[in-house]
C-alpha cells in the first residue's frame, strides 16, 4: 500500500492545470435572419439557445437567436461592447444567473428596448437551486474557506427535469412577445418536454439497473442536479465551479482509494484538454483495466459543434451511455 501512495504522490506532482476554465476569446453565434422586424433573442450559453431554438421551430428563421457563449467556458466568459449592446437592445435576453453572470446587473441596467423580457434560470428554479457542497475528499477553493458564503451551483441546465421546465418557461414568454403564435410556441415546447421525459425515463431505467450507484469524478464536478434527480452519490476533486488548478496529493490518494472501495472500473472527467487527474487515479487504482470517460458538461459548445449537428438531447443521450457504462 505505502508503495502505491508513493506512486500517487510522484504523479501528482507532475499534474499540470486540472480545472482550468477557457480563454474568454469569442465571436457570437447568430443563428437565422437579422431581421428588425422579427424578436430579438440573447442566450448565454448553448443550452439555452438549443431550447430556444426548439421552442421556435419554423419561426427561427423569421427571429434573430444569438449565443454568446460560443465555444467559451461561461465561468470565463466576458462580454463585449457588441454583446453588450446586443443585450441591451433585443427582445428576450436568457441567462444563468449565477456567480458568473454578475455582469449581468450592468448589461440590464443599460439603456436599450425598455420592453425586454429576462429568463433568470435560477430564478425559475426557485427553492429548487442548490448551492454548491463540499463532499468528502473535495479540495475546496483556499477563496471560499476564507469568505464562508454560500455559492449557488450554476450548472442547471444538466437536469433534465430542469430543462423541461426551461423550456415551458422559454414558450411561455415567447407566446407573451409574439401572442400570435402563442400556441405554436406552446406545442413546440410539449412536443420536446416529451422527448425530454422520454430520455429522463431511459436515465432512471440505467441509474435502476446499475450495479454502483456513486461516480467518481477525477475533475470539477457540474453533474449535482443530474445525481440528485436519480439518487446518485459521487466523489470528485473539486466542486462544479472551483477554480482550482491543481489537485494536492490528499485528493489524489482519497480518490484513488475510493475507487478501489468502491469496485470501479470507471473514472469519470469532463470534456475539454489538459485534465490528467482522471488518469492519475486509473493508473493507480487496483482494477488494472480502469477506464477514464468524459461526461460532456456542454461548457464550451462551439458554432462547428452546432454546425455539426450537436444538440442538448444528442449530448444528454451521449452521456446516458458513457453513464450507464460507468454503472457497471
Amino acid at each position: 500500500m505505502k508503495k502505491r501512495i508513493w506512486t500517487i504522490l510522484m504523479s501528482v506532482c507532475l499534474l499540470a492545470g486540472a480545472a482550468g476554465c477557457g480563454g474568454s476569446g469569442h465571436t457570437a453565434v447568430t443563428a437565422a435572419a437579422d431581421d428588425s422586424e422579427g424578436i430579438h433573442i440573447v442566450a448565454t450559453i448553448f443550452p439555452e439557445y438549443d431550447w430556444t431554438r426548439q421552442v421556435l421551430g419554423d419561426r427561427l428563421e423569421e427571429t434573430d437567436l444569438t449565443l454568446l457563449c460560443n465555444g467559451v467556458d461561461l465561468h470565463s466568459y466576458q462580454p463585449s461592447a457588441e454583446d453588450m449592446t446586443r443585450i441591451a437592445d433585443c427582445d428576450l435576453f436568457i441567462y444563468v444567473g449565477g456567480e458568473s453572470d454578475e455582469w449581468v446587473d450592468d448589461a440590464l441596467a443599460s439603456e436599450g428596448n425598455p420592453d425586454r423580457q429576462v429568463i433568470n434560470l435560477l430564478d425559475v428554479l426557485g427553492s429548487s437551486a442548490r448551492e454548491e457542497e463540499l463532499v468528502e475528499g473535495m479540495q475546496a477553493e483556499e477563496e471560499a474557506e476564507e469568505e464562508g458564503e454560500a455559492e449557488y451551483d450554476e450548472h442547471v441546465w444538466l437536469s433534465l427535469r430542469n430543462a423541461k421546465q426551461f423550456t415551458t418557461e422559454i414558450a411561455r414568454v415567447l407566446g407573451e412577445l409574439d401572442p400570435d403564435h402563442a400556441a405554436e410556441y406552446k406545442g413546440n415546447a410539449d412536443t420536446y418536454t416529451a422527448s425530454l421525459d422520454d430520455l429522463d425515463s431511459r436515465y432512471q431505467e440505467a441509474v435502476s439497473g446499475g450495479r454502483v450507484s456513486t461516480l467518481l469524478f477525477g475533475d470539477r464536478f457540474p453533474f449535482r442536479y443530474l445525481t440528485e434527480d436519480y439518487g446518485l452519490d459521487y466523489y470528485a476533486a473539486f466542486a462544479g465551479c472551483s477554480a482550482e488548478t491543481e489537485a494536492s496529493f490528499e485528493t489524489i490518494a482519497f480518490l484513488t482509494q475510493k475507487a478501489d472501495e468502491l469496485q470501479l472500473h470507471t473514472i469519470l472527467k469532463i470534456e475539454g484538454e489538459g485534465n490528467r487527474i482522471a488518469d492519475t487515479i486509473a493508473q493507480n487504482a487496483s482494477y488494472k483495466d480502469m477506464k477514464v470517460s468524459v461526461l460532456n458538461s456542454m461548457q464550451g459548445i462551439s458554432q462547428k459543434e452546432i454546425e455539426e449537428g450537436k444538440d442538448y438531447l444528442s449530448i444528454m443521450e451521449d452521456n446516458l451511455q458513457v453513464l450507464t457504462e460507468a454503472l457497471q
